[in-house]
């Protein structure tokens, strides 16, 4: 029945009113009448009821006592803040207003002074926009144009935004030259707070100071024109002299009484013209192109001579006013070293012509000379051009006699019993291994001089190229008794096989030709991601000033001592270059030398398909094989014929592959292997004749190539056509080797 939220006050009556209906019951309940016992029972209820309701009442009235006294402090303490806020209004010097939900709350006195048209409008309850716009037509702001349209521009509504946010800040000219800041600002609690704040003293102290520094200015542009070198003077657009200098006035020879402020410039142009102090240069004519080129914004310059002989450099600027400046300034030294310096250069052009003749002709003379030397060039180069065709095309003919002279010695020492006819027969096998030795030193020479030298760079194992190495030179060595060691090796590296085991092999009959007695060893060590292949000796050593020139042509260590021509260092330096493979020396006289060739390492891989096999001692035994040779040297061809019929072989002997396909079709089979020369007659070669011959057949005979060619193209097809090389002169140890090698599958 009764609310607790709502007032005190309405509570209690509501309460008053029941404790009167109650009363009002129980009085009819005793006049309708009723047993006495009924009535006191009733009495006693009401009187618990009366009691609970006063209970509630008294509570009620406690909780209206404290709320009243609440209240009562929340008024005093608003009165207090009220009183404080109007103190801190009047005490404030300038105007102060609060604008609460954009309408004026209140504001002081100074703020309602300010503007007097004003006044009538500035009561609470005033919108903050129509109070902006009040300030923008009041009729107490400076109505010059540009000023009344920049306060216009800056009274302006705050934008909306966030709390706190938005605020501005203007500045305002009134009449009597008094000046107001008005900033306005929004509160934390959304309320807009507006100051007006009297600057007018500060504006006429900036205004006071900046006349102040003007002045100043002006008295150091004047000392400084005053004591420039340069004569300046300025006129305003209607050509009237403003301000000049002391020197402007000294430089033109102008009186004093003419330079005086307000003095017209053509004044002044009359005044030169009529006492020519700028010679007969001078005309009034000239004023009408100077204004046309100022109105066009151009600098005028001209350079007049007094009659002195003093040159002065005349120059007119256009100024932003549309007045100009004319600058004066004595360029006499300049003008004299100008004349000075254009004398000078006169002369040293006139030096420079002779020179530059003299130059045409030394050029001339070189470009002939250049001419000559170009056209010798081209014929050296011709020559050793020709000269390493010749030598690549002369050492099939120049091997084929040797190759045949060495087949012809082996068939002699075989068969030749007589002491003495064996020692000749010895002496004529060192004498041709002396002159192929020679030969094969030039031609390694010639090829790797020529410009086009090629290299068949390759990864492979060091096992054979080593293997070969020991057994090609275990004869020499034991010949002079010195224990020939070289220790087998396994790594796989990057190189040229032909002319790194051509190196190594240098190095090692380098050793033992200089080496009275005691060891040569060979053997590889790792250095980082390479391997040294090292070829030690107990020779006589090499003495510092020779170790420079020992890997030089026809240059042998020791004085002279040793054989051959000195060329073995030298292929190997050449080589080594060409494949950026490092040689390194160490030597001591008397206790040996130590030579190294450092290499790339490789992954091992499989061998090659050409590399040869090992080759061991030479095998025993009838060789029981049907062997075609095709080769166009009638020598060459007869004692290649006896030797492996010497063997025990049957052999098919033809010129050319024509022949060599009439005898296979003669026999009517396939022979067991092929041994082809390389270069035939005509446009006949070996390649040309293991292709035809196996086509023929049906089959892939064995066959062996036979040739002074080592070009990086022929290795590649003996690579695909899988056929074997053999450099001419044929080493007879490898040849029986290579043939049991190739026909060891036929055999089985």
């Amino acid at each position: 029945m009764i609310d607790p939220s709502e007032p005190y006050e309405v509570q209690i009556a509501k309460q008053a009113k029941i404790i009167e209906a109650l009363i009002n019951r129980a009085e009819r309940g005793h006049e309708v009448g009723s047993t006495a016992y009924s009535l006191f029972q009733s009495a006693i209820a009401l009187q618990a009821e009366v009691w609970e309701k006063t209970k509630d009442l008294e509570k009620a009235l406690d909780t209206l006592g404290r709320a009243s006294s609440e209240l009562e402090i929340a008024y005093q303490a608003q009165e207090r803040i009220q009183r404080n806020l109007a103190d801190a209004m009047v005490a404030m010097e300038g105007g102060f207003a609060l604008f609460s939900e954009d309408r004026l709350q209140v504001c002081n006195a100074q703020f309602r002074r300010l503007l007097p048209d004003l006044e009538p409008l500035l009561k609470p309850g005033l919108a903050f926009d129509d109070y902006l716009a009040a300030v923008n037509t009041s009729r107490y702001l400076v109505q010059t144009s540009g000023e009344r349209d920049a306060t216009r521009s800056r009274v302006v509504a705050p934008a909306s935004g966030p709390v706190g946010a938005r605020f501005s800040s203007f500045v305002m000219e009134l009449r009597n030259d008094r000046w107001f800041q008005i900033s306005y600002r929004q509160t934390s609690s959304d309320n807009i707070a507006v100051l007006q704040t009297e600057i007018t003293d500060l504006v006429r102290e900036n205004r006071r100071e900046k006349d102040r520094l003007i002045d100043q200015q002006a008295h150091l542009l004047q000392a400084a024109f005053d004591h420039m070198a340069l004569g300046v003077c300025t006129f305003s657009s209607a050509g009237e002299l403003l301000i000049h200098n002391e020197r402007f006035g000294e430089l033109l020879g102008i009186p004093l009484p003419l330079l005086k402020k307000g003095t017209r410039f053509q004044r002044l142009v009359e005044h030169l013209e009529r006492h020519e102090i700028l010679g007969r240069t001078s005309r009034r004519k000239d004023l009408a192109g100077w204004f046309k080129a100022l109105a066009r914004g151009e600098t005028v310059q001209q350079r007049f001579r007094r009659r002195d002989g003093m040159s002065l450099d005349l120059r007119l600027h256009a100024l932003p006013d549309d007045g100009f400046l004319v600058s004066i300034m004595d360029v006499t030294a300049e003008t004299e070293a100008a004349a000075l310096l254009e004398r000078r250069v006169q002369e040293r052009t006139a030096e420079l012509t002779e020179v530059n003749r003299l130059l045409q002709i030394h050029a001339a003379e070189q470009t002939k000379i250049e001419g000559d030397l170009r056209l010798a060039k081209e014929a050296a180069e011709a020559a050793h051009t020709s000269k390493t065709r010749f030598l690549a095309a002369a050492s099939h003919d120049l091997l084929q006699p040797i190759n045949a002279a060495k087949l012809y010695l082996s068939m002699l020492t075989e068969t030749v019993e007589q002491p003495g006819a064996r020692e000749v027969v010895s002496r004529l096998n060192r004498s041709f291994t002396s002159i192929e030795t020679l030969l094969q030193a030039l031609l390694d020479i010639s090829r790797l001089d020529s410009a086009g030298a090629e290299f068949n760079v390759t990864s492979f194992s060091l096992g054979s190229l080593l293997q070969g190495i020991a057994e090609d030179l275990a004869p020499l060595a034991a010949e002079k008794g010195i224990d020939l060691t070289i220790v087998p090796s396994t790594r796989w590296v990057t190189s040229d096989q032909r002319y790194l085991m051509r190196s190594v092999q240098n190095l090692v009959v380098n050793a033992i030709q200089y080496t009275e007695r005691g060891r040569v060893l060979v053997g590889c060590r790792l250095a980082g991601g390479r391997l040294r292949i090292e070829v030690w000796d107990t020779g006589i050593g090499i003495s510092e000033k020779d170790q420079a020139r020992v890997f030089k042509e026809f240059t042998r260590a020791g004085g002279g001592k040793g054989t051959g021509m000195g060329l073995g260092l030298s292929i190997v330096e050449r080589a080594c270059r060409h494949l950026d493979h490092p040689v390194r020396l160490v030597s001591r006289p008397g206790h040996g030398s130590m030579f190294s060739i450092e290499v790339p390492l490789a992954v091992p891989g499989p061998d090659s398909a050409f590399e040869n096999p090992a080759v061991e001692a030479m095998p025993e035994g009838n060789l029981d094989l049907i062997v075609l040779i095709v080769e166009n040297d009638a020598d060459e061809l007869h004692a290649m014929t006896q030797k492996l019929e010497s063997w025990g072989a049957s052999v098919l002997a033809a010129a050319s592959t024509a022949e060599a396909v009439a005898l296979m079709q003669e026999i009517g089979t396939p022979p067991d292997i092929l041994l082809a020369d390389y270069q035939l007659d005509e446009d006949d070669n070996g390649i040309e004749t293991i292709r035809t011959l196996r086509a023929l057949a049906g089959v892939e005979i064995p066959a062996v190539i036979i040739s002074a060619n080592r070009q990086r193209e022929f290795l590649r097809l003996g690579n695909e056509m899988s056929f074997a090389v053999l450099t001419k002169p044929v080493q007879l140890v490898r040849l029986r080797a290579l043939i049991d090698w190739k026909t060891r599958s036929r055999v089985a």
